[in-house]
């Protein structure tokens, strides 16, 4: 079928629309009908409304179509080419069914609406993503390792020394506690009764025992209150309060890890005390981040789970049954099960009461002095309630040496 035949005038014996309209499928009749015409006038395919102005979309794709001529009531419309037009033109190329059957049909040469995009085979499926530990593990296990070096080497090497750094250790763990009420809920916990009172907590733990610790959190207690009267009366209650709180909760409780190391053995009762801790946040850690399903406080600590639980008890009851047996004089391994089931409970206790007071204030870390860490009272959140539980077991196993 060439182009000439779509829009042509019609031919001798051709029959056109009459005003009683067509009649589908007849076939034409009369003397000026012959053979040789009939090559010319054959049956003209379904054409769509189109744009007078051309486009993309003229094209013959209807052209072989199965259904019968269309006869409009009205003049035949030419097409929108010619024989007259030149090529290069889309060539007609046949379907048996037309372009617009469907109502999602697109007219020749336009482009798809959103096409869908089409899976490169050539490049690798992208790589299943890992669990993350949430934190720079190297950086984590890189300040823990000094911590550790240093508190050993001064652990075992000079006492006193050790005691300074748990000193230290306080004093910065006050200064970020009282900095994060400030910020956050606008609560002034005087620093510098806090600060010193904590300080002198410690060393008289050390030197006088539990009596010297008391007299000295009492003292510290009645400091913030007369501290805090220099300052106009709004507030003061909620100031002084914060500052009672911080003196119990930092170096009251730190105190009890400076009288354990007044015993004979007392560097190895630390050592444990120290071991059975970060044991027990290790196996709760490894654990959970493993197989933890089941949350353990989901309004405190998302991240805690049953499970972690479960892998920080039996991994202290373990490093405590070896430690009370090699470690500590007259020790017996049975008392190391229970203390390590105390000091699972304690640690996992206290890192939750600490993971209240961040949620209270909407902070995640309590510092960041250490990197990987956070603050150094995020690595004392554990430690602090662990402290007497562990002294109290010893000596009651042990004695107090």
């Amino acid at each position: 079928m060439n182009d000439s035949s779509w829009g042509a005038p019609p031919q001798a014996g051709y029959w056109g629309p009459s005003d009683q309209g067509p009649v589908q499928g007849a076939a034409p009749a009369g003397p000026a009908y012959d053979a040789h015409d009939a090559q010319h006038t054959r049956p003209m395919p379904i054409v769509p409304d189109v744009p007078a102005s051309g486009g993309n979309q003229d094209d013959d794709r209807g052209a072989a179509r199965l259904s019968g001529p269309l006869f409009r009531d009205g003049p035949p419309q030419p097409l929108p080419y010619d024989s007259q037009r030149t090529p290069p033109y889309d060539p007609p190329q046949a379907h048996v069914h037309g372009p617009y059957d469907t109502p999602q049909a697109q007219p020749h040469g336009a482009a798809p609406q959103n096409p869908e995009p089409m899976p490169d085979a050539s490049q690798p499926a992208p790589a299943p993503q890992k669990k993350s530990a949430g934190r720079d593990l190297g950086s984590a296990i890189g300040v823990g390792v000094g911590l550790g070096a240093v508190i050993v080497a001064s652990l075992f090497v000079v006492k006193a020394v050790f005691v300074g750094v748990v000193a230290v250790a306080v004093v910065v763990g006050l200064w970020e506690l009282t900095t994060r009420l400030e910020e956050r809920k606008g609560i002034k916990a005087p620093l510098v009764p806090l600060a010193l009172g904590g300080a002198a907590m410690v060393v008289s733990g050390y030197v006088r025992g539990a009596e010297g610790a008391w007299v000295a959190m009492a003292l510290t207690a009645l400091a913030v209150l007369v501290w805090r009267m220099t300052e106009p009366p709004e507030g003061y209650l909620k100031d002084v309060t914060a500052g009672v709180f911080a003196a119990f909760y930092v170096p009251f409780l730190a105190t009890f890890v400076a009288m354990m190391l007044r015993a004979d053995d007392g560097a190895w009762r630390v050592l444990t005390f120290l071991l059975l801790t970060v044991v027990s946040d290790t196996g709760a850690y490894a654990v959970g981040w493993r197989f933890g399903k089941h949350k353990l406080a989901p309004r405190i600590s998302p991240g805690k789970t049953r499970e972690g639980l479960v892998g920080a008890v039996t991994f202290a009851m373990v490093a405590g049954a070896l430690c009370l047996q090699f470690l500590i004089d007259d020790g017996v391994w049975w008392q190391g099960l229970v203390l390590g089931l105390a000091v699972a409970a304690s640690a996992t206790l206290g890192d939750l009461g600490e993971s209240m007071i961040k949620r209270d204030l909407g902070i995640k870390d309590m510092g960041t002095l250490l990197p990987g860490h956070g603050g150094i009272m995020d690595r004392l959140d554990s430690l602090l309630p662990t402290a007497p539980v562990v002294w109290l077991l010893l000596v009651l196993f042990v004695g107090s040496g």
